[in-house]
C-alpha cells in the first residue's frame, strides 16, 4: 500500500537518481549509515564516560542504536494513538526516522562534546566546527572512499532534512559556540528545503524542523536524560549521599523534590533498569502531533506536522539533565577528561597542520602521503584546515590516544621488535 505521507519532493536524492532498488528509498539511507566505517567507529567515541573504560558504559554507537529503537516506537505510538491523524496509508516512516536517528551523532568528534569544542575553537576563524553539520558533511560528502576521494551517500531530501536539526550558517561576527552549518553547506540547506525557505539570523534553533526530525531530537533527549542517569548510578557519581548534597544547595520545587525521592525510593528498591525502562515508555506516549502552519507545509507532509510532547514530560526530562550535568559533567573526573581531550587534540591539529602545510622547519611526513594529498587537494587554506578537521574528528578515541603517544611519548614502541 502506497504510503501517501511522502511526495515525490521527498524522495528526490543529492544528487541526481539512484538506480532500480528492491528497498524503499528510505531503508536505503537507513543500510548506508548502518554499514558505513562512520558509524562503526562509533563504538569507540565517548558518550559521557571514556569509551572502553567499562564493558556496560554506553557509547556514541550503543546510544545512537537506543535513540532509533525510541524514534521507531514514537512513530508506532503516533500511528495507533487514539485520535491520530495518520492512516495506514498516511503514517510517518518509521524506517526514515530510524535513519536519522542512527545517523545523528555520525559528526561527533572523540572525546564527546568536549573534543567537539575544542575543534570548533580550532576552527574559530575558518568555518568552526559543529556536530550536526559534521553529520551532514559525512553524509554529502565524505560516507565513501573511491580512489583517494571522497564521496557522499546520495541521500533523499526527507532523510537530509531530518538530520539538520540546525539550518542557519555559520558567521564570523561573532563566531557561534554551535548550532549552525558550515558556511559551504548553503546549497545543500537549499536542497533540503527545496529552496522554499529561509531561517532568519534572529529564528529559535529549532526553526523550520520535520517532523522526523523533531521525532529524533526527542528520541535522542529520552535516551541521554535517562541513561546518563543509569551510567551515573553504575559509575558512581550519583549516590544517596551525592543526591542529598544536591538537593540541599539546589532550588528545587514540589515537583523536582517528588522526582527525586522517586529517584532514591528506585535505588533503594534496586529498580533503577526496570524503573527506567518504563520511563521511556512513558516519554514515548507522552507525544502526539499537531497541525503546523510553517512556509513548508504546503509542500511537503513533513513540515505540515509539529510533535507536541506533553509539558510534564519535557520538565522532568530537564530534571535529569540537570542532575546529570551538576553531578556528572561539572564532577573533577569529567573535567579532567575533557582537558585531557582538549588538549591532545589541540596538540594533534597543530602538529598535523605544521608538518602537512609546509610550515614545520623541517617538515616530516607523519601523515600517510595519500591522506595528505587529500587534505592538500583544495587550493584555499580554509579548505586545507577543513579536511585536516575531517580526518581528526572522524578519528576515535583510541586512534587519538595513539597517534599522540607515537608522535609525543618517546617510550611508545612505534615498531615491533625483532624476536
Amino acid at each position: 500500500m502506497e504510503n501517501r505521507f511522502y511526495k515525490p519532493f521527498d524522495l528526490e536524492t543529492l544528487p541526481g537518481k539512484r538506480p532500480e532498488d528492491y528497498r524503499s528509498p528510505f531503508q536505503v539511507d537507513r543500510d548506508r549509515i548502518i554499514h558505513s566505517s562512520f558509524f562503526r567507529r562509533l563504538q569507540s567515541k565517548t558518550q559521557v564516560f571514556r569509551s572502553g573504560e567499562y564493558d556496560f558504559y554506553r557509547t556514541r554507537l550503543t546510544h545512537s542504536i537506543e535513540v532509533a529503537q525510541i524514534g521507531r516506537s514514537i512513530c508506532h505510538w503516533l500511528r495507533r494513538m487514539p485520535q491520530s491523524p495518520l492512516r495506514d496509508d498516511f503514517f510517518i516512516d518509521p524506517e526514515l526516522v530510524e535513519a536519522v536517528c542512527l545517523a545523528h551523532d555520525l559528526g561527533h568528534p572523540p572525546f564527546g562534546h568536549a573534543g567537539e569544542r575544542r575543534l570548533n575553537h580550532l576552527m574559530r576563524t575558518r568555518g568552526g566546527f559543529e556536530g550536526n553539520a559534521q553529520t551532514l558533511r559525512i553524509a554529502t560528502e565524505l560516507l565513501y572512499q573511491r580512489d583517494g576521494e571522497y564521496h557522499g551517500m546520495s541521500p533523499t531530501r526527507a532523510f537530509t532534512d531530518g538530520v539538520l536539526k540546525y539550518k542557519r550558517l555559520w558567521s564570523p561576527d561573532p563566531a557561534p559556540e554551535n548550532h549552525f552549518l558550515y558556511p559551504d553547506q548553503q546549497d545543500i540547506l537549499d536542497f533540503a528545503l527545496g529552496g522554499a525557505a529561509t531561517v532568519a539570523p534572529d529564528a529559535p534553533d529549532d526553526a523550520l524542523r520535520s517532523i522526523e526530525c523533531q521525532i529524533m531530537d526527542w528520541a535522542d533527549d529520552t535516551a541521554y536524560c535517562l541513561h546518563d542517569i543509569i551510567d551515573g548510578v553504575r559509575a558512581g557519581f550519583l549516590t544517596l549521599e551525592a543526591m542529598e548534597r544536591w538537593a540541599r544547595r539546589s532550588s528545587l520545587d514540589e515537583e523536582q523534590t517528588a522526582w527525586l525521592q522517586d529517584l532514591r525510593d528506585i535505588l533503594l528498591r534496586n529498580r533503577l533498569e526496570a524503573a527506567f525502562s518504563s520511563k521511556i515508555g512513558a516519554f514515548i506516549r507522552a507525544c502526539r502531533l499537531q497541525p503546523a502552519h510553517g512556509p513548508l507545509a504546503e509542500l511537503t507532509h513533513r513540515h505540515a506536522w509539529d510533535l507536541a510532547i506533553d509539558p510534564a514530560a519535557r520538565r522532568e526530562a530537564a530534571f535529569y539533565k540537570r542532575l546529570a550535568f551538576d553531578l556528572i559533567f561539572e564532577s573533577p573526573p569529567l573535567q579532567q577528561m575533557e582537558f585531557k581531550g582538549g588538549r591532545i587534540l589541540d596538540t594533534l591539529f597543530h602538529i598535523c597542520a605544521a608538518h602537512a602545510f609546509g610550515e614545520a622547519d623541517p617538515p616530516l611526513g607523519i601523515l600517510p602521503e595519500q591522506l595528505r594529498s587529500w587534505i592538500l587537494a583544495p587550493a584555499g587554506a580554509n579548505d586545507r584546515y577543513r579536511r585536516l578537521c575531517d580526518y581528526l574528528a572522524g578519528l576515535t578515541d583510541g586512534q587519538v590516544r595513539r597517534l599522540g603517544k607515537r608522535l609525543l611519548d618517546p617510550d611508545y614502541a612505534l615498531f615491533q621488535e625483532p624476536g
